[in-house]
């Protein structure tokens, strides 16, 4: 591993990627939610998941980055083409995953992982990309705004279960072509 850099994910990573996943649920989600959301998918089911999305991704853009800071994996994001009604087929991209391990965060590692998602999406010939915050989420959205991303107007609310505790979230872009 080349320490303080991005680069596509490895099948023997998904662990590492999913552990870091629930770990960011655990910070960044209100507790209601981050219990229900832990408690909908376990660790073995998710590394399954990720290393799935490695190996055999769902579309040719889909791609699994990791950011690598003292000789392990301190960050991962996972980006595509955006499933948003309102996207244009081929030029719209979506930012689905983004989390940099709280220890290893303002070390670099967030900005080095972000410019590779943009370049990745970029060679992938994408003309803009989308990524959903949490509304509330202003070290995020703070993070974005400063490197020029903004708010569309989009915004969505989920929920694991009917009825069970939501997030609402709104929609950032940027152009990138």
């Amino acid at each position: 591993m080349i320490a303080d850099s991005v680069r596509l994910a490895l099948p023997a990573e998904a662990a590492s990627i999913a552990a870091l996943q629930r770990r960011g649920w655990t910070q960044t989600m209100p507790a209601d939610v981050a219990e229900e959301v832990l408690a909908s998918v376990d660790l073995a089911s998710m590394t399954e998941r990720w290393e799935l999305a490695i190996l055999r991704p769902p579309l040719a853009q889909f791609r699994v980055l990791v950011a690598v800071g003292d000789e392990r994996v301190v960050g991962f994001a996972a980006v595509g083409p955006s499933d948003d009604p309102d996207a244009e087929a081929g030029e719209d991209a979506v930012v689905a995953e983004f989390v940099v391990d709280p220890q290893a965060q303002r070390r670099g590692h967030g900005s080095r992982l972000l410019n590779a998602c943009v370049d990745t999406l970029k060679a992938d010939a994408f003309v803009r990309a989308t990524w959903w915050v949490r509304a509330t989420d202003d070290v995020l959205r703070g993070f974005l705004t400063g490197a020029g991303w903004a708010a569309d107007g989009a915004h969505s609310e989920v929920a694991v279960s009917e009825g069970g505790p939501s997030l609402k979230l709104v929609r950032l872009h940027t152009a990138i072509g």
